[in-house]
């Protein structure tokens, strides 16, 4: 079968056409000399560009924040508690599963505490998550539920869990939701992220997130039906068992979400460079030793397989990108290279790790929204760190000046799916010069998924022979007038491996 779509606007060029043909770019060129197809769809102008691809997303917490209890625009304790307690009137049985409320900026000065839950739900179970999902507020229910978590680093007796505790209790709460609730939340992130002319997601699976259930189930569905597709990862040490999850369900690799540290505002990133400034007492912690990293990237090496990791401070980040260049000094550089292995998130980083980063061949996933959310001389970054340091956070420019290769997500349900937002994000960074320019940032968020992913196409997302991850978009504009000014056009369809989604299905 083959698929002609006309009369678009393909990058600053109106009047063009692309042939698919067997789910490949087969054909791209102006309209006037289109060849024959199967199906013709008229683009009446529209701007056609390679799908978007969301390069850190956790689908089913997604979800449950699109259907359930999100508390990111709570501006007070008070308005979140008032959420909560709606919540558990209009869905009266089950756990309650919450997230994204942020105390910074919240008139009382403080989260939520168990007694603030307890108060609303009762004696259900109760996980709310904070917006960077490194620490949550839980409920006296769940609690009891989890044999040992009072002995766990990072348990506090008001509920308000960090480090391995909530790691567990995380693990606990979303090993709470039943199928049907999972697989309700997981269509409604595939079909949002359709909705957004996402073709591909890089989900962030692992013991500590959601579980291997949950990812072969997210997998499952994604198979099911003409969407975006879905490619794994799965955040365990090899010496955990982590490569045997990622043999068996055909991953894209043994990594993201594997925790080398927290987050800034759970003061749980691991700092290099000084404690924490509003939290003096603390410099955050690593996870993991060195060794046990060394030996990861060692295996994910000698099986070609991409290793992957979380890693937000600086301190976490020079532990990484030391275990993949002793790697390199063993088994010689080419073979780490031809890995990618990834760092997720890279919030902070040392100029010399980033001349590392891109000799080590390795690829950063990054957040732009995260800087739009936090960073700046006066938001929660420089709340954490101080504000010389807060500048410094998200290095996007530097990164990609030094040949780092980039890819965009959204951490999602950390900040919303918003493939636009990103790339307009990650230009105006709040650091001035530490932005992307323009194309630049879109090619992250498109061709560089797919490299970070190591299945891009020679020729580009756009060449002869690619796969086609196609996005049409409700705008006369050129792709440069969307990126000059900002525009965030409404999606009118989707082609996945050629396979029409949406309107134009």
């Amino acid at each position: 079968m083959s698929l002609l779509i006309t009369d678009v606007t393909v990058g600053d060029r109106p009047g063009r056409a692309v042939h698919v043909v067997d789910g490949r770019v087969g054909w791209l060129g102006d309209a006037s000399g289109a060849p024959a197809a199967d199906r013709v769809l008229a683009g009446e102008g529209a701007l056609l560009t390679p799908a978007f691809v969301d390069a850190h997303v956790h689908a089913t917490a997604t979800g449950l924040a699109l259907t359930g209890l999100d508390l990111h625009s709570s501006v007070s304790l008070r308005e979140a508690v008032g959420s909560v307690a709606a919540h558990v009137s209009a869905v009266p049985t089950g756990i309650v599963l919450g997230t994204g409320w942020d105390e910074t900026g919240w008139p009382e000065g403080r989260g939520l505490t168990r007694h603030d839950v307890d108060a609303v739900v009762g004696d259900r179970p109760a996980y709310l998550a904070r917006v960077d999902v490194h620490s949550a507020t839980v409920s006296t229910a769940l609690l009891d539920r989890i044999p040992g978590i009072t002995g766990l680093p990072g348990f506090s007796a008001d509920g308000r869990l960090r480090l391995d505790a909530h790691h567990a209790v995380r693990q606990a709460a979303y090993g709470a939701v039943d199928p049907v609730q999972r697989r309700r939340a997981q269509q409604a992130t595939l079909v949002a992220a359709a909705g957004l002319g996402i073709g591909s997601l890089h989900e962030m699976a692992g013991p500590e997130v959601s579980g291997a259930d949950d990812l072969a189930a997210l997998l499952a569905l994604a198979g099911e039906e003409p969407g975006p597709r879905v490619l794994g990862y799965w955040g365990e040490l090899a010496e955990r068992g982590g490569l045997e999850v990622v043999r068996a369900l055909g991953l894209a690799g043994a990594g993201g979400d594997l925790f080398c540290d927290g987050a800034f505002g759970s003061h749980t990133a691991a700092l290099g460079n000084g404690p924490y400034t509003d939290r003096p007492e603390t410099a955050g912690a690593l996870r993991f030793a060195s060794g046990q990293l060394v030996h990861h990237v060692r295996a994910c090496t000698l099986a070609g397989i991409q290793a992957g990791f979380h890693a937000i401070g600086d301190a976490a980040v020079a532990q990484v990108v030391y275990a993949v260049e002793t790697v390199a000094a063993e088994l010689g550089r080419p073979a780490v290279r031809a890995c990618r292995h990834r760092l997720e998130h890279v919030e902070m980083i040392d100029r010399p790790d980033i001349e590392r980063m891109r000799d080590l061949g390795m690829v950063a996933s990054v957040q732009p929204a995260f800087d739009a959310a936090w960073g700046g001389d006066a938001g929660m970054y420089a709340d954490r760190l101080g504000r010389e340091r807060a500048l410094a956070t998200n290095p996007f420019a530097g990164l990609a000046d030094a040949g780092v290769a980039l890819a965009l997500g959204s951490d999602a349900p950390v900040t919303p799916l918003d493939p636009w937002g990103s790339v307009h994000a990650a230009v105006d960074h709040r650091t001035p010069g530490s932005g992307l320019r323009p194309f630049d940032a879109f090619d992250a968020h498109t061709h560089g998924g797919w490299h970070a992913v190591r299945a891009e196409h020679p020729a580009g997302p756009l060449g002869v022979g690619a796969p086609a991850h196609l996005a049409l978009w409700a705008t006369p504009q050129t792709l440069s007038t969307v990126l000059s000014e900002r525009s965030r056009p409404t999606c009118r369809g989707l082609l996945v491996d050629g396979e029409p989604i949406g309107d134009l299905a």
